[in-house]
């Protein structure tokens, strides 16, 4: 092994990590309801109470965000998201009516793929170990090389976890040697059964590619429209606090604000008094060159960065030290246009539309441009515009009065709590869902017989034949479809 090339012995890894998940993936589904939640709850457990120290682990490894709030998506990941799943029913008969004679059984997809982000790494480990173990699956993670420590800290605090409680421990596993090659393997080896993606574009769309039934995310880029009968102080509290919470690294976060022009100066005065920076031109000019390198993509260096740390790294020498967020007055929607892109930072374009018509225009361009079917907030007290609103803008997750970041998640709204949000059909993902334990199952249907072939024949008769002339109670499938064919023909003409 020693000689083998890197890819090499990450290939072999993985496989061996696989062998290893269907192991115990055959002994996690023999365990009943209550098992699984006894193992649910000692992982969540162990996640809370490691979760500053692997706070501090990701903070310290990637210098993405800030620790402090990675101890909140820790929490959110672990004692949240089981809070939620603790009373699903997940395995065995998992609904029945009696009395359309149906039920429903619950069956494990078996070994999941997990793609893990450097945005949100701890965090998305907790999250996804826990619905995959609560949907009686074993979960094999491919970790980005940026957060490496991080998570393999994390899976050992699960594995554990799992451990203490008679679980085995290769129900969740990481790869160690992360390479393009390792990851490639584990979505297409025969043992995988799904992919759980959560990336850049590019991983989700090869997790598409893999010919593995895949669940993957795009990006978010979501834009947030202050209404001219929004609370506007409290609004843009949301958008600040929502932005600045552990700078801008959750996807679901604000990535520009539109606002009516009779709004206009009322809004910015409160940016302003919130501690926003608005960029005069050059100074828009100068961080939308740093934002957006050659190739169009964004540049990594400002993911996660504070203000501060952003305007060293682009030369911006008069922005204040109390400045929490940039922001750049913007007028036009592109692969050119460096604010209408994601921007996993606090940064936000500032777009001024002419009404409310104009302003939805614009909301659907930026998110037909990017971000379809992920994130849109309004701030509002006019709810037949929400309404309006909802049934035009390309988005999964429309949220009303509340912060884009949390609020996607579930945190301060009544989502399921998730840190992998569908984008839907329309933007390229298979649900549209934020994704929880039954979106990790397979549910077989038990159905019992109602009715007999004599009675679908009766029934039919009477919707195709209204005249009452003919007897198809004891007529053949051949006149019955004679009486159906000469009536239809005889409607058409």
């Amino acid at each position: 092994m020693e000689n083998q090339d890197k890819d090499l012995r990450s290939i072999q890894e993985v496989r061996n990590l696989l062998r290893e998940a269907d192991k115990a993936q055959k002994i996690l589904v023999t365990f009943d309801q209550a098992k699984i939640d006894q193992i649910i709850k000692v992982v969540a457990d162990a996640c809370v109470q490691n979760a500053v120290r692997l706070a501090k682990m990701a903070n310290e490894e990637t210098s993405f965000g800030i620790w402090q709030d990675k101890v909140i998506k820790n929490v959110f990941g672990s004692k949240v998201v089981y809070e939620a799943i603790k009373n699903q029913k997940t395995v065995g008969i998992i609904a029945e009516d009696k009395e359309k004679r149906t039920m429903d059984v619950a069956t494990a997809v078996g070994v999941i793929a997990g793609i893990i982000p450097s945005t949100n790494p701890t965090s998305t480990v907790m999250y996804k170990s826990l619905i995959a173990i609560k949907a009686g699956n074993s979960i094999v993670f491919s970790p980005h090389p940026g957060a490496l420590k991080c998570i393999l800290e994390t899976v050992d605090v699960i594995r554990k976890a799992l451990k203490s409680i008679g679980c085995p421990e290769s129900t969740v596993s990481c790869i160690s040697i992360p390479t393009m090659e390792a990851t490639q393997e584990l979505m297409k080896n025969d043992i995988t059964k799904l992919i759980l993606a959560t990336g850049g574009y590019a991983m989700v769309k090869s997790a598409y590619s893999s010919g593995t039934p895949a669940i993957g995310v795009g990006a978010g880029n979501g834009p947030a429209f202050i209404e001219k009968t929004a609370d506007v102080k409290q609004a843009v509290k949301r958008i600040m606090d929502s932005k600045t919470f552990d700078n801008g690294t959750i996807c679901a976060s604000e990535q520009s604000v539109v606002v009516e022009r009779c709004m206009e100066d009322t809004v910015k005065n409160e940016f302003l008094a919130q501690g926003a920076y608005f960029l005069d031109e050059q100074e828009a000019k100068q961080l939308g060159n740093f934002i957006l390198r050659a190739n169009g993509t964004m540049n990594p260096q400002i993911v996660g960065k504070s203000v501060k740390k952003i305007a060293e790294l682009a030369g911006l020498s008069k922005v204040p030290d109390t400045a929490r967020v940039l922001i750049a007055k913007e007028c036009k929607v592109g692969h050119t246009v460096p604010y209408s892109h994601e921007k996993l930072a606090p940064i936000l374009a500032f777009y001024v539309e002419d009404n409310a018509d104009t302003a939805l225009d614009r909301i659907c361009e930026i998110l037909y441009f990017e971000g379809m079917g992920h994130t849109f907030c309004m701030h509002t007290n006019n709810e037949e515009l929400v309404k309006r609103f909802s049934l035009k803008v390309p988005a999964s997750r429309i949220l009303i009065n509340t912060l884009g970041s949390l609020g996607g998640v579930g945190a301060t709204t009544n989502l399921f709590p998730a840190l992998t949000l569908g984008c839907g059909a329309v933007g390229g993902s298979s649900s549209s869902n934020n994704i929880g334990p039954l979106d990790l199952i397979n549910i077989k249907r038990v159905a019992y017989g109602v009715k007999e072939m004599e009675q679908l024949r009766k029934e039919a008769a009477i919707e195709g034949c209204c005249d009452g002339g003919c007897h198809t109670g004891n007529a053949d499938v051949s006149q019955l479809v004679d009486i159906l064919v000469t009536k239809i023909m005889q409607e058409l003409v």
